[in-house]
This record gives structure tokens, C-alpha cells and sequence, in this order.
């Protein structure tokens, strides 16, 4: 390894000349306190920034060894140490001068919730600290003058400003203690919602209206949820002491209210509840089973090899629907096939809102069963398996509801939002539900699939190969950088380094949009519940990998995917890449890793 006086020796020598003399600068420098490794130099100044990560040993970190010790708290640290270290770079950024990306210097950009990301690990050694910086030039020539300034000026204040605890002010290292605090309580209350056989719980006072369409910030001014004391329940945490709010049990919730009442609102804090949230966001403590999936229909999807005879059979063209495929699924089908799909990734929490679904698969009314009999109609509607998905395979329901009061006979609970306040209607609807026929079902035997199927072998028609696992092959966006939001914020593409023929698999990801292998488009923008770009871009390196090690024809479906998700937990990044972890990835649940393989129509 050598010395920082290398490093600014070597950055002399250079200085001047032609830009792809930077690559010589690759390699592990040690600093006074902490190692600084140049991972990927950028080709020119206008290709995406160079790669690069700093190690820290504990003994000079100095962080308390009880903020890393469990998942939750190293998770909320590492969360800690992005942000800390974005509000640093921000100072310097663009600060040195050049031209293109010359002086960039940015790390992931962290949304509203708590995501374990590769811009910052935690192991037993010490802290790493992945980040991106724009070599200076001017026009194609090297400006070794404003990289020393990078490296040796702006980069050492910004670690000492974030990774050694002892330099922080008081009031900063508050805020490390808040932060980790915060997350052991989530954690507790997520254990006694399990132990309770909740599947949600919404604190009082949280907010949870979103500041706009484009921005996940809490919106100011907004109505403070408030429960229902008929579903108040108070827990004791080991930090905050005693919290009070809405504790939603398993089986079948509905929630209904007037237009603009608050109901989808609801629901889409729930939907996000699979994530720990920071201070300050007014969703901390709106919590929900981490295996819940938001369902919907997705017109034109593809499904294969489905088993969606739970809710489709008798097809007129006789299809077997116990190994369903199609190209271009309906709105009815592409639902079903989610339904099915979400219990083979473990879901035990279905969340719906009537608004984004297949009317035909959501209900069918008593006027339309005597129009179109029973015998002709393929279809049977989720209102008559919801309650056989709860008591057989274990999986409950929050639905919003607005159409239709066939709903109210099956559901345990009743919740109509008004004026943003929940309140428990369901005593006066049963009473009702009593003076009104329930609706005529005929439901045909329940049973769960067996989930053994398998997908098709890829790369086995000649014009595909195996994937090719090296970083250039998938684009991440320029700096590093991630945002919450939806928008279209992708990567560029970049081709493998791979020799062999049809090795090399071209990646490009569109933010919470979509990304493609090859050719091969994988649409993620109706998964709600991806919350940030660095998912997606993990997404695409875990998929990647699926093709090349296990999507073989002879894996099911679950072994793919937890043969990855097993690799992704014991050994982190590093299997997923190539010469260096890169900054830029941010882990994804495993129901989000499910969607994406049964999207890919490879």
C-alpha cells in the first residue's frame, strides 16, 4: 500500500498530461487515520465519475460498539453516515474546476426511508465508504492541482466532519444515539406486532400526507392520524417508553370513506410501512409485516407458467390456467397472476385499493350473475377467496373500498375515513349487513399451488449468453446519486468486459421506471412499494446474476431467488460484482426480487 505523499507525488508527476494517465492513480493510498481507495477511473472528464472508498478502522471510528452490534442499529448508523456525508460533500461539490463532471464529488442521496446501501457497510474490521468524485480537467488535459484539492483538502474535512465520532459536536453525536435509538424501537414494536398477530400499526399524531406527487416530505399543515379507540393499543418501547396508535390484526380489513377522505392515503402509508422511516418524516412509527405486497392490475404483463386456477378456469379457448402463460396478460389475469405470485414469495399481507384494480376480478354483483351465469363466466372474483386466503393460508387483506358493499360481509373490520379520521363503523355495518342478503357465491374448493414451477432456461437459444458480472455492464447514475420520488432517473449503459462469445449482457435502468438486460425490458413502475433508484440498480445486478448462475431450467422459481438472497445476506455485494463494489446500490425485499423475475420475459 502507499502513502498519501505518494499519492500527491504521483498526482504531480501527471499534471498536464493526457487524461488517461488518471488510471495510474488506481490503488489503496493510507492517509493519517484512514485508507482512501481509487477503485474506477473515469475515461474522460465527461464519462460517469470515478469510483472510489474510504476504510476506517473501529479503533479510529470510535462510533460506540452498541450502535453496530445489531442489524437494525448498523443499518440506521451506515443510513447516518450517507446522510452525514452527503451534507458534507454538498459544500464541495463542483467546488474544484474543470470541465464536464471536473470536481463532482456526491454519494447516494437518501430518501425517506432507511435502505441498507453499498455507499456505506459496516463489518467487524471498520466503516466503508463508497462515494464518486469527477476527475478535474480542462478540456482533455489533467488538472492535478484541483485533484490534490479534492483529495487532500476537501475529502479529509468531509471524513472528519462524518466518520470519527470523537469529532463530532455534541449535539451531532445526539443525533448518531437518536438515529440508532430510533431504529432498535422500530425494530421492538415490528417483534410485538408479530407476537400480537398484528399485521400494521399507525401511531397517533403521525402524518401521513405526502408533501406532493414529487416529493415524499411530510406535508405541513396536514390532520394528525388519530385511531379509533376500538383498535387503540399501547406498546412499551425501550427508548421512547410508551406508544399509542391504530393496531390493524390479521384477517380481512376494509376501508372506505367519501372521495378525498384520506382512504388512499392510508393505504399508502401502510404500503411504505415495510420500511423503518427517519426522525422528522411523520411515518416513524406507521409499521406494517415487511412480507406485504401492494397488488394491482398491470395490463400487458407477462406471466409465466403461473398456476392462476385459484381465480381463472373454464377458459373458452381451454388453456390450462394451472400453468399459465401469456404475453400480454388482462388487467383480471395480470391480478391474479400477482396474487399467486406474492403467496409463492411469502407474502402474509395482501394491500389493495379498489381504484388500481380489475373491476371483473374484484367482485361480481348480483345483477351481473343472472345476465352472465355462473357456468360462463371463467373468472371467480377475489371477493370469494379472500377469506379462504386468510383462514387456509394465512394471508390477510386491507382493502380500500368505494363501489361495491359486497366487501362489508367479508371483512372483520370496518374503517370509514372521514375528514382524514378513521373511524370504526364496523358494528353498524354488520347490523346492516343483516337486513340486506349477502351476495350469492359459489365458490369452487380452495387450494394453495405447490410453487415448484420452473422458468424457461435463458441463453440457451444461441443468441444469449451467460451475464457477465463486471460493473461496466450496469449503468448507475452519474455520481453515485439516488432519489426517492418516481421519476425517470436512470443510468447509462455500458457494455461487459467478459471474452467469451455472448458473455457480455448490456444493463440500462430507468430510475423507478424500468431496466433492461439486453434487449429484455423489465418494467418495475407499477412495484409501489420500491421506494428508491438504488433498488432497481440492485435489481439488476442481483437478476443478472440470477441468469447467469441459477436460471438454468432446472431451478424453481424459489430457488433462484433465494439462492440469491441467501448469497446477498451472507457475503453482501461483493458476489454480485466484479473488481469493486461500486456506490450505488441499495437492497431490495425480497417480494420486489420475486416481481422482477416473473416480469423478465427472457
Amino acid at each position: 500500500m502507499k502513502t498519501d505523499t505518494e499519492l500527491r507525488s504521483l498526482l504531480r508527476s501527471i499534471d498536464h498530461k493526457s487524461y488517461p494517465a488518471y488510471k495510474s492513480l488506481a490503488g489503496a493510498y493510507r492517509f493519517r487515520n484512514y485508507v482512501l481507495v481509487i477503485d474506477h477511473v473515469q475515461g474522460d472528464p465527461f464519462a460517469s465519475p470515478s469510483s472510489l472508498h474510504v476504510e476506517v478502522s473501529h479503533g479510529e471510528a470510535r462510533f460506540p460498539q452498541e450502535y453496530y452490534r445489531e442489524d437494525c442499529s448498523r443499518i440506521a448508523l451506515q443510513d447516518y453516515l450517507v446522510r452525514r456525508l452527503s451534507e458534507q460533500f454538498e459544500q464541495y461539490n463542483f467546488k474544484a474546476k474543470g470541465s464536464g463532471k471536473s470536481g463532482l464529488l456526491s454519494i447516494s442521496r437518501c430518501g425517506q426511508e432507511v435502505l441498507e446501501r453499498s455507499a456505506c457497510q459496516i463489518t467487524e474490521k471498520g466503516i466503508t465508504v463508497r462515494f464518486h468524485a469527477g476527475f478535474p480537467a480542462f478540456g482533455r488535459t489533467i488538472n492535478a492541482g484541483e485533484l490534490e484539492k479534492i483529495l487532500f483538502e476537501f475529502l479529509p474535512r468531509s471524513i472528519g466532519s462524518s466518520l470519527f465520532f470523537g469529532q463530532l459536536a455534541k449535539p451531532e453525536q445526539e443525533k448518531v444515539k437518536a438515529a440508532v435509538w430510533l431504529a432498535e424501537d422500530q425494530t421492538a414494536l415490528r417483534k410485538l406486532l408479530r407476537e400480537e398477530k398484528l399485521v400494521a400499526f399507525v401511531a397517533n399524531g403521525a402524518v401521513l400526507p405526502r408533501k406532493s406527487g414529487v416529493s415524499d416530505k411530510p406535508m405541513t399543515g396536514s390532520v394528525p392520524f388519530e385511531s379509533p379507540k376500538s383498535m387503540e393499543r399501547t406498546f412499551h418501547l425501550p427508548h421512547r417508553g410508551d406508544i399509542t396508535g391504530m393496531a390493524v390484526p390479521e384477517g380481512i380489513t376494509l376501508i372506505v370513506g367519501g372521495g378525498y377522505h384520506g382512504k388512499s392515503t392510508l393505504l399508502e402509508a401502510i404500503q411504505m410501512g415495510v420500511y423503518n422511516h427517519i426522525s422528522g418524516d411523520g411515518r416513524e412509527f406507521v409499521l406494517t409485516e415487511d412480507t406485504a405486497v401492494k397488488l394491482r392490475a398491470e395490463d400487458g404483463r407477462s406471466v409465466r407458467n403461473v398456476d392462476i386456477s385459484l381465480f381463472i378456469n373454464d377458459l373458452p379457448n381451454k388453456k390450462d390456467t394451472t400453468s399459465f402463460t401469456t404475453e400480454d396478460a388482462s388487467g383480471s389475469t395480470s391480478q391474479a397472476a400477482g396474487v399467486v405470485e406474492s403467496m409463492e414469495a411469502g407474502s402474509r399481507l395482501f394491500l389493495i385499493d379498489e381504484d388500481t384494480s380489475a373491476t371483473n376480478f374484484m367482485v361480481r354483483d348480483e345483477f351481473m350473475q343472472q345476465v352472465i351465469r355462473r357456468e360462463k363466466e371463467p373468472i371467480t372474483p377475489f371477493l370469494e377467496r379472500a377469506r379462504d386466503l386468510y383462514e387456509q393460508a394465512g394471508i390477510s387483506t386491507i382493502l380500500v373500498a368505494g363501489s361495491s358493499g359486497a366487501f362489508f360481509y367479508i371483512a372483520d373490520w370496518i374503517l370509514c375515513m372521514d375528514c382524514y379520521r378513521p373511524v370504526d363503523i364496523t358494528a353498524q355495518v354488520k347490523e346492516l349487513c343483516r337486513e340486506h342478503a349477502a351476495p350469492r357465491t359459489r365458490v369452487p374448493g380452495f387450494a394453495v399451488p405447490e410453487f415448484k414451477r420452473v422458468l424457461p432456461a435463458y441463453g440457451k437459444s444461441g443468441s444469449r449468453g451467460r451475464a457477465d458480472l463486471s460493473e461496466e455492464s450496469v449503468g448507475v447514475q452519474a455520481g453515485g446519486g439516488s432519489s426517492s420520488g418516481r421519476g425517470r432517473q436512470g443510468g447509462e449503459a455500458y457494455r461487459g468486459r467478459g471474452g467469451r462469445p455472448h458473455e457480455h449482457m448490456k444493463v440500462k435502468s430507468f430510475g423507478l421506471e424500468s431496466f433492461s438486460l439486453e434487449k429484455e425490458n423489465i418494467n418495475v413502475r407499477y412495484l409501489e412499494q420500491l421506494t428508491d433508484n438504488e433498488q432497481t440498480t440492485a435489481l439488476a445486478y442481483l437478476l443478472r446474476a440470477g441468469l447467469e448462475q441459477t436460471l438454468d431450467g432446472r431451478h424453481t422459481v424459489r430457488q433462484v431467488v433465494q439462492t440469491l438472497m441467501n448469497r446477498l445476506e451472507s457475503q453482501g455485494w461483493e458476489p454480485f460484482c466484479s473488481s469493486y463494489i461500486p456506490c450505488g446500490l441499495a437492497r431490495p425485499r425480497i417480494q420486489e426480487l420475486y416481481a422482477c423475475l416473473n416480469r423478465f420475459r427472457g
